[in-house]
């Protein structure tokens, strides 16, 4: 039985994978920890939960001992364009974290997962159809940070025999968490917008391509990706995975189908912009696929159809109006 460390629980990812690892693996079973504490969350209400600061590193050592943890997932980062406002904090929270929760796992031994993104590939990197191994040169420090985690995976694979792994996650899209400061998150809001308001002004041009995915199919490649067989792991870190290629005038169109007069215009953010023409339009996730087995189930019509319900339950509920 799995006894899991989830830090940054509250977060996008966190918030919903807490709740999936919890049905799977026991309520016990998972413990999250977050530098906040919400009160009326389902996370923190549903099982084990802790505040810590992921940059106070004998805090977390002394969480995963008392609870005897054998896998750390490691979710606590400030996102893209948060990070690219405030460099330093970004490398301070993003490194500074991941090195402390490296060195739990190394001391308990635990298996190990961090999240990568398509932001750790850069402008010279081909854009379409992105290969597993290519040049990665990001030139923001969000993804800067993403590549060092990656290479830093690595070395502790190799130099101490930690049983890491890492997925190079997409945009990722839910009804659940709200947008977090990602670039992608154009993706979440537009469809908060056009329930709102029946209208959305994008700040990501028109015609700028980006892979995306469905939360539910995030969730599931974690832990198809835990539960993988080692010694097929080629690459064990930073998979690519994708779902779904798309610009905003896609998911206009998407929308459209459910909400005829649903209008989409731009008003176009220059540094996200700058950051999403920094990422490949399409990546190829075939590593995955053949290492682990990765497979998306939500295409963006399905998508699209899915989160309109969810949303439309969540935003006009009697209780969330009133």
């Amino acid at each position: 039985m799995k006894t899991i460390l989830v830090t940054g629980a509250l977060g996008q990812i966190g918030s919903e994978l807490v709740t999936k690892l919890r049905a799977e693996y026991g309520a016990d079973q998972v413990i999250a920890t977050d530098i906040q504490k919400k009160s009326d969350n389902d996370v923190v209400n549903s099982g084990p939960f802790e505040l810590l600061d992921v940059t106070d590193a004998k805090a977390m050592f002394a969480i995963a001992q008392s609870y005897k943890v054998d896998t750390v997932i490691h979710l606590a980062a400030l996102l893209s364009a948060t990070a690219e406002a405030k460099p330093l904090l970004a490398w301070n929270l993003n490194m500074g974290g991941l090195v402390n929760a490296l060195e739990v796992a190394r001391e308990l031994q635990c298996q190990f997962f961090t999240p990568s993104s398509i932001g750790a590939f850069g402008p010279n990197t081909p854009k379409d159809n992105t290969p597993q191994d290519t040049i990665q040169r990001p030139t923001t420090m969000y993804g800067v940070n993403k590549v060092s985690g990656e290479l830093l995976c690595d070395y502790y694979h190799h130099k101490f025999g930690l049983d890491t792994r890492g997925i190079r996650f997409p945009g990722l899209i839910s009804y659940v968490a709200p947008p977090g400061g990602g670039t992608t998150d154009y993706a979440v809001e537009i469809y908060y917008e056009a329930l709102k308001k029946g209208a959305y002004t994008s700040y990501i041009g028109e015609g700028t391509y980006m892979d995306m995915m469905y939360m539910p199919d995030a969730l599931q490649a974690i832990v198809d990706l835990m539960e993988a067989d080692p010694s097929k792991l080629i690459h064990r870190n930073a998979f690519n995975v994708t779902a779904m290629s798309a610009a905003p005038e896609d998911f206009g169109a998407a929308i459209k189908k459910h909400m005829p007069d649903f209008t989409l215009t731009y008003q176009v953010d220059p540094v996200r912009q700058a950051i999403a023409e920094s990422w490949p339009n399409s990546i190829d996730p075939s590593a995955a696929q053949a290492e682990w087995g990765f497979r998306a189930a939500y295409d963006l019509d399905r998508m699209t159809k899915d989160m309109l319900e969810k949303l439309s339950g969540k935003l006009f509920t009697p209780s969330h109006s009133a």
